[in-house]
């Protein structure tokens, strides 16, 4: 995975003419709203940043999460911009755009590994993302707070150790602002910058009869 970052850094011109475009994002159809928890945001945005490391890649980029009703985009570009990956899963649909390729699947989580090599847990991710865990997540350890630390969650591979080093208020809610996922070798770092919940946008009738 890491040549295709090694390539995208000498792209300037794409990368200049990419920086706009990278920053639309499909939210426009949305409209940000305050929530007291996460729980109560069927559709989210996150930008901020992951950082990668295995036995055979490391890279540390910038992470863009949109999650909606029917699935999840996920996001990967460099600091001047430029789209380096883009897994996108709708409806049970994955499409994984990297080094000007598309790939289809209807496993998300298959595909970016069996391409990219990035063996991450895509399918839990969102949850995690806003401190949450799932009904089979053991948890090992709370905060002075009371909220969850450190947490265990199962996978046919191997068990992946999770934790939430520390807390922010976000849109009206407590989201984790660093999290740590790591199994045998891998290990994954997400800082997130800005979670925003969001509220699909009623559209206005036609008033022209």
């Amino acid at each position: 995975m890491q040549r295709f970052f090694k390539s995208q850094y000498y792209a300037i011109a794409s990368a200049l003419l990419l920086l706009s475009a990278c920053s639309t994002l499909p939210t426009q159809e949305y409209q940000p709203i305050n929530v007291a928890n996460t729980q109560e945001a069927s559709n989210w945005e996150l930008q901020g940043k992951i950082a990668f490391k295995s036995s055979t890649d490391k890279f540390s980029t910038n992470l863009y999460w949109f999650h909606h009703t029917q699935g999840n985009e996920l996001r990967l570009t460099t600091p001047l911009g430029t789209n380096v990956l883009t897994l996108k899963n709708d409806q049970g649909l994955a499409t994984l755009n990297v080094d000007g390729k598309t790939y289809h699947d209807n496993n998300a989580q298959a595909l970016l590994e069996g391409v990219s090599g990035i063996t991450i847990p895509y399918n839990d991710i969102p949850l995690w993302l806003t401190g949450r865990i799932g009904a089979h997540d053991k948890v090992i350890s709370y905060n002075s707070a009371g909220q969850i630390k450190q947490f265990s969650s199962p996978d046919a591979q191997s068990d992946w150790k999770v934790s939430f080093i520390n807390w922010q208020q976000q849109s009206g809610a407590l989201v984790p602002r660093l999290l740590k996922i790591e199994r045998n070798d891998v290990q994954i770092r997400i800082q997130t910058n800005l979670w925003q919940a969001l509220d699909a946008k009623v559209k206005s009738p036609n008033v022209n009869q």
